[in-house]
Order: C-alpha cells, then structure tokens, then sequence
C-alpha cells in the first residue's frame, strides 16, 4: 500500500468516499505483545474524532487497572466538561460488570463472559457506540463461555457505523474470515524469556 493508496480498486459500485467511511471489524491476535496496547491507541484517535468509546474487559480482574484506563477515563470527563472528543465508557468482567457489580460474580467466569456479550449485542443493536474495544474476547470463545457462531452473525450485521476491535491470542478462524483487519503480533524476544516480570509503563 504505498502512500497509503490501495494496489487495488474494487468494482463495487461505491465511491471512494464510500469505500473510505465503512465500519470495520478488526482482529489483533498472535502470541506477541501489543495487542490491547495497539486496542487502546485506536481508541484514542476515535476519542479525538469525537467517536463514542466503548471498551469491555475479558479476563482481567477488575482490581487491576491499566494505564489506558486511566487515561481514558480522564478524556471522557474531559469531554463531560468542555465537549472535546468523545463520550468514554469502561467496563470490567473481574468482579461483575460495571454495570452490575453483583457479589461472587467473580467465581463464575463463563456467566460473566456470557453476560458480557449479550450486553454487548445488546448495545450494538442500540448503536450505542462508535468503536467497541473487546479486549481479551477471543478466550471466553475459545474456552466455550461464548458462542462463536452467534458473535460472528451479529458482527456480520451490526448495524450503522460502528467499528469493532478483538484482542486475543488464537482468534477462531470464523472470525477471522469475517474481519476487515487482521493483525497478528509475532514474538521475536521478551524480557520474560530473560526472568524479567512486567514493569511499570510497559505492561501497565
């Protein structure tokens, strides 16, 4: 793609414009680092476009938070106060969802991701949001907590204007046959291989 211009052209009948301004579906998986931190920069132009953010947390426990977060959450009550970028929400499965929070959610994993996703088809039925960040969705998937086939159908035809992102190692296949943009992050070196642990501002 040099300078940014498509090899190709399809004949598709749209305009460029058209062609420009569609929603995607993308996919950051792959064994290497990078995948939430590329999630959550795609966020950030999305805020500064005034996108409404979304971002929903698999896996992670609630009691972790992330620099990312912080960070736009802080962008959202920037926009609460002066109307600059976008609207932020931010939710957890750790310890119930943000909107629940129900005790000893925690101990039932797959309910949790279950419920997640259904709030989430949910939300894109509504049009909630401009760009939806799935961080980590692929292992409730791959673990059987979600059904697969129902996420693909629903991507498949969302409806509007509303971009998705899905972070995780081994995406399944289906989905990725159905994304715009796949990225799969390879592992050359980390100081983990070295007995390094995670330190602050490279990991969170």
């Amino acid at each position: 793609m040099p300078q940014g211009k498509p090899l190709v052209v399809p004949d598709d009948g749209l305009t460029t414009r058209q062609r420009r301004n569609r929603p995607l579906l993308a996919i950051h998986t792959g064994d290497g680092k990078g995948k939430s931190t590329a999630a959550f920069g795609l966020a950030l132009r999305g805020w500064n476009q005034g996108w409404r953010i979304g971002v929903f947390q698999f896996v992670k426990s609630a009691k972790w938070r992330i620099g990312e977060q912080t960070v736009l959450e802080r962008l959202g009550r920037l926009h609460e106060e002066t109307g600059e970028g976008g609207p932020v929400q931010w939710h957890k499965m750790g310890s119930g969802w943000s909107w629940s929070r129900r005790e000893g959610s925690e101990e039932d994993h797959a309910l949790a991701a279950a419920e997640g996703w259904a709030e989430i088809k949910r939300r894109l039925g509504a049009q909630t949001h401009d760009l939806y960040v799935l961080d980590e969705f692929t292992y409730p998937m791959k673990w059987g907590w979600v059904d697969v086939d129902d996420v693909v159908a629903t991507l498949a035809s969302r409806p509007g204007f509303q971009h998705v992102v899905i972070t995780g190692r081994a995406a399944d296949p289906r989905l990725v046959e159905i994304a715009d943009l796949v990225t799969e992050m390879t592992k050359v070196k980390h100081p983990m291989d070295a007995g390094q642990k995670g330190q602050r501002g490279i990991e969170w």
